[in-house]
């Protein structure tokens, strides 16, 4: 149903999983793709610092309102980790496994967030080569963590080690093997200046498909939706479904989202807004 809009309208609310580079930041990334697309606002799901390239998600317009709901969840990278000793790989293996789990960081000095002590997962952390004193290795964490930190952290124990590259390759429901280099982004938007808008309505996700993956849905009834698109709060009457057993949902009308829910407490409300798609 999506791909049948018009693209002006995908453009009002979709997402493009970019692939960035290394050495522009990710707020330069997504000026670069609202200045090129000619639209009022975009931003980024998950910041990279300016070295580490990878998945960028770039949400356009309107869908910069659903951040919240893409931003927490795991992120997946594949990095270099240089070591300053030689050290045996039994040994190895045994100090990475004190960092898997809950671990303790301290955001690093230049990080954008308040520095204070935190708990963050790391899912996994595993080795896939090394070559000498560069280890290169995959790790799953918790979105929040800090790879180089934890770099750092291990060669605490081992006579020093640092992060030499990093790359994401996974946020949230965003993939390396989904994602668009900047030069065929580029190709796209020229195409689409020409009239020809393929290539790019095969790199926007809508916004609608890509929030029915993160969070469970429902369908309401056509003659509620008038009153749910100013905010009303959602009443067992709206709908055909019983609830999610998730705090926070979708509601659509068909393919039609209509906004993503909170449930309550109160007497005759099952459920109000949080995002209204009007």
């Amino acid at each position: 149903m999506e791909k049948e809009k018009p693209i002006q309208e995908l453009l009002k609310f979709s997402i493009i999983n970019i692939d960035k580079p290394s050495g522009p930041t990710s707020f330069q990334i997504s000026q670069f793709v609202k200045n090129s697309l000619k639209i009022n606002k975009t931003s980024h799901f998950g910041t990279l610092d300016p070295q580490v390239s990878g998945v960028l998600p770039v949400a356009l317009s309107r869908a910069c309102r659903l951040n919240e709901y893409f931003m927490h969840k795991d992120k997946t990278y594949v990095g270099i980790m240089r070591l300053h000793k030689d050290i045996e790989d039994k040994v190895l293996h045994e100090v990475i496994k004190k960092f898997i789990g809950k671990i303790i960081q301290l955001p690093p000095v230049r990080s954008r967030v308040k520095r204070a002590v935190r708990e963050r997962e790391v899912k996994s952390f595993n080795i896939i080569e090394r070559d000498d004193k560069d280890v290169l290795f995959e790790t799953q964490v918790q979105a929040g963590t800090y790879i180089r930190k934890i770099c750092d952290d291990i060669g605490k124990e081992i006579g020093g080690a640092h992060m030499l590259e990093l790359r994401r390759t996974k946020a949230s429901i965003f993939q390396e093997k989904d994602s668009v280099n900047l030069y065929d982004f580029e190709k796209a938007v020229e195409e689409y200046k020409k009239g020809n808008e393929s290539l790019l309505r095969n790199i926007l996700i809508p916004a609608e498909q890509a929030i029915t993956t993160i969070i469970p849905s429902l369908q309401i009834k056509k003659s509620s939706i008038k009153q749910l698109l100013t905010g009303k709060p959602l009443m067992k009457a709206d709908i055909f479904d019983q609830l999610p057993q998730e705090e926070i949902f979708a509601a659509f009308c068909k393919d039609q989202l209509i906004g993503i829910y909170k449930k309550s407490n109160e007497n005759n409300i099952l459920a109000r807004p949080e995002f209204v798609y009007n």
